[in-house]
């Protein structure tokens, strides 16, 4: 039995990380770990850092036996310098269900939900959110704010409540009072909006500039894609290390998608896994479908979608900040790229509630329903290896899904 416990003792490494330097994704300058820094400062650039890691000390994965049952079991490929300044929460290693039920009423034979409803305040915005908490307590930074469709304003506030950081919070009006409640319960200095994700960014934009706050928008500071990538080292580890043929992903900001491509190459560095990749797909909402209009397209670049109401509140992006990113991974993947309607949403949720017993996030009823419409046009083959992420609970959308 795997216990929970912190710090993690490693074994095989002298320091507790391979972390080295931050890269900017597009023009590839290089900067310092020890920094502040948000995105890409060189002049005209302004993309987003990734964090880089040192995989010539290799990392025997036979180690991760005797590691905590979270996601910093993955510790020496995660950008922390010291143990003393995790925040965690228990966020990671979700289960990986057989969908048994599914399989058979859809006839995907090897249908997999990766249930991301079990972290810590109900989704994976846990995972990048204890990261990039975490690294902004080592960092010495003190106010935190971001942008939020619901459950990263909820994820962030709890973080910040456990590490004594203020942590403000701008969301649209129209967001399900659950997720208002749960950033005030947390302490959070709540702020609604009147618009979408896209107008809340652009006021804490002005706003942290005003305050000084530390803007986590999602993939505009460095360390959200680094706790969310540690959905791809689970799906490796929990599938035996063969990944599967295609991954099924709800995609808003597309954080998850780019974390879990960047966690493949890593894995490969480390000799973990060889070079065979899943096929991804990103899904969204057809009132709200900025990455399917790209991709059909075949643009580089995503243009601004006009905003509308959707319930899947996740998949509310009008324009994703990181859009070069999460199409180069659709292109490199040969993946594609799909929406799908509200109603064809909640149908999807109330099937998936009914054959597994899970209450699912609208953004997982999405996924179902694209991987079904994907199997019916003979992209996903019957015998191939589906996996679902289900991005969060079902319980907290229930306004929503009346």
């Amino acid at each position: 039995m795997l216990e929970l416990t912190y710090p993690i003792r490693l074994r095989a490494t002298k320091t507790n990380t391979f972390f080295t330097h931050l890269v900017c994704s597009a023009c590839g300058h290089v900067y310092s770990k020890g920094h502040v820094l948000t995105v890409c400062q060189q002049p005209g650039c302004l993309q987003p850092l990734l964090a880089v890691y040192d995989t010539r000390r290799r990392l025997n994965r036979k180690y991760l036996r005797h590691r905590p049952a979270s996601m910093w079991r993955y510790r020496e490929m995660l950008p922390m310098v010291s143990d003393a300044n995790i925040v965690s929460l228990g966020e990671g290693f979700t289960p990986m269900l057989k969908a048994t039920g599914l399989s058979k009423k859809s006839g995907m034979f090897s249908l997999f939900i990766k249930d991301e409803s079990l972290n810590p305040t109900g989704s994976f915005k846990a995972r990048g959110l204890s990261m990039a908490v975490s690294r902004a307590k080592e960092l010495g930074i003190t106010s935190c704010v971001i942008p939020t469709a619901g459950n990263a304003g909820g994820a962030m506030s709890a973080y910040c409540a456990k590490a004594g950081i203020a942590a403000h919070v701008f969301m649209p009006t129209a967001t399900p009072d659950v997720f208002k409640q749960e950033c005030r319960f947390f302490g959070a200095q709540l702020t609604l909006v009147d618009g979408s994700i896209y107008d809340c960014g652009q006021l804490v934009r002005q706003q942290a500039s005003i305050h000084g706050w530390f803007d986590v928008s999602t993939t505009k500071e460095p360390y959200r894609i680094e706790g969310k990538k540690t959905l791809g080292y689970e799906i490796a580890e929990q599938l035996g290390w063969i990944l599967p043929e295609v991954i099924v992903y709800p995609t808003g900001g597309g954080t998850g998608l780019i974390g879990m491509w960047k966690a493949f190459d890593e894995m490969e560095q480390l000799g973990w896994i060889g070079s065979q990749r899943p096929r991804m797909v990103a899904v969204q909402s057809a009132n709200c479908a900025p990455v399917v209009k790209a991709f059909e397209s075949g643009a580089t670049q995503m243009t601004l979608y006009p905003d509308s109401f959707t319930v899947a509140n996740g998949l509310r992006v009008p324009k994703p900040y990181a859009d070069s990113l999460i199409l180069r991974v659709l292109k490199e993947s040969k993946g594609s790229a799909i929406s799908i309607e509200d109603e064809a949403i909640i149908g999807a949720v109330k099937e998936i509630a009914r054959e597994e017993g899970l209450l699912v996030s609208p953004e997982g009823g999405a996924i179902y329903q694209a991987a079904k419409q994907l199997l019916q046009t003979g992209w996903i083959q019957p015998e191939e290896r589906v996996v679902l992420v289900n991005t969060g609970s079902g319980y907290k959308y229930l306004e929503n899904l009346k």
